[in-house]
């Protein structure tokens, strides 16, 4: 005799057949439940990184029809970069942000971050969305189980302090300004004469409350809504990084999903590249960053580019041509 789990069983199944015979119709089944997808970065909206992953989770969701459940964490799962790409490398977390620390957790990315080496939005995206970007992908699937769905910058980065203003490479002279945990990062500060102080973004506003920092940078875009102006009176637009960054998806979730998902997900993405670019980029002159930050007290210049230029070509590349020496020649060659 047959144990009563097997018999359960069959009934099921001749009822089903049962069902079919006498309409002519498969009985419906529930649909599938909605694959749950996390996105995580350390800021919320209305930070540039935020606004573009927000539309990515929300453009995911609606475009699926809710097969793909896609969340946006801004700074409440995780608070740290490194833990966050770890978390995504795990497959804790579907798709995450390095943000500033790209370099830190990806060496590779580091050329993109040498002071100067990139001057213009148009070179760096001819090389992000070009061979360089697809050939730094594949490595990063390869390498760190990660696909790139793509890359974005938080803009070219500019010196806030609450000392002086900075119209040469003289005033940076001694101050202790932060930079994000990353060797190139500090190399290029102190090349300009100041004295770099590697920190998470998450201990900056209370550093320079303390006197731990005089200052730190960020690009223009950023200094409202991360509460830059609240500890620094003075902001120079030295241009001195380029913040090159990415946002990467767990290969074995990307490669779960099926072909249809997987192209929507690059498509989408492609389009959220578009959204923090065009946050970003718009804002990034010296009359957008004196229309935003002088009614907050703020001092805003543009000091001549020349002699931090020069500083960097002398101090800073020959430390990384060589390292970099491949994508170092593919960067300069782009030189607009």
């Amino acid at each position: 005799m047959r144990p009563i789990s097997t018999r359960r069983s069959l009934l099921r199944t001749t009822g089903g057949l049962a069902a079919i015979l006498a309409t002519g119709k498969a009985p419906a089944f529930a649909q599938a439940q909605p694959k749950k997808l996390q996105i995580a970065a350390v800021n919320p909206v209305p930070e540039s990184g935020a606004i573009a992953l927000e539309f990515l989770a929300k453009q995911l969701t609606e475009r699926t029809k809710g097969e793909l459940d896609v969340t946006y964490h801004g700074g409440t799962l995780l608070t740290k970069e490194i833990d966050i790409m770890n978390a995504v490398k795990a497959g804790n977390i579907a798709i995450g942000n390095p943000g500033g620390a790209s370099a830190t957790v990806f060496p590779e990315m580091g050329v993109f971050l040498v002071g100067y080496l990139i001057g213009s939005y148009d070179q760096a995206y001819k090389i992000l969305n070009g061979k360089v970007g697809e050939d730094l992908d594949q490595t990063f699937q390869e390498k760190y189980g990660l696909k790139v769905l793509y890359y974005f910058d938080y803009g070219f980065r500019h010196i806030w302090n609450a000392k002086r203003q900075i119209s040469t490479p003289r005033d940076l002279r001694g101050l202790k300004i932060r930079v994000q945990p990353s060797k190139v990062f500090a190399d290029t500060v102190s090349s300009l004469g100041a004295v770099a102080v590697p920190l998470g973004w998450a201990e900056v506003i209370t550093a320079a409350q303390q006197g731990v920092i005089d200052g730190a940078d960020l690009p223009v875009v950023n200094m409202v809504p991360l509460k830059a102006y609240e500890v620094s009176k003075y902001y120079a637009l030295t241009g001195h990084n380029y913040g090159a960054t990415l946002i990467a998806m767990n290969l074995a979730m990307f490669n779960a999903l099926t072909p249809a998902q997987q192209k929507l997900v690059i498509d989408t993405s492609r389009e959220a590249q578009g959204v923090v670019r065009n946050v970003t980029e718009s804002v990034d002159t010296l009359e957008n960053a004196k229309k935003q930050l002088e009614p907050l007290g703020m001092s805003v210049v543009q000091p001549d580019p020349a002699p931090f230029i020069d500083l960097a070509r002398q101090k800073l590349w020959p430390i990384y041509e060589k390292q970099y020496s491949g994508l170092w020649e593919q960067i300069v060659s782009t030189k607009a």
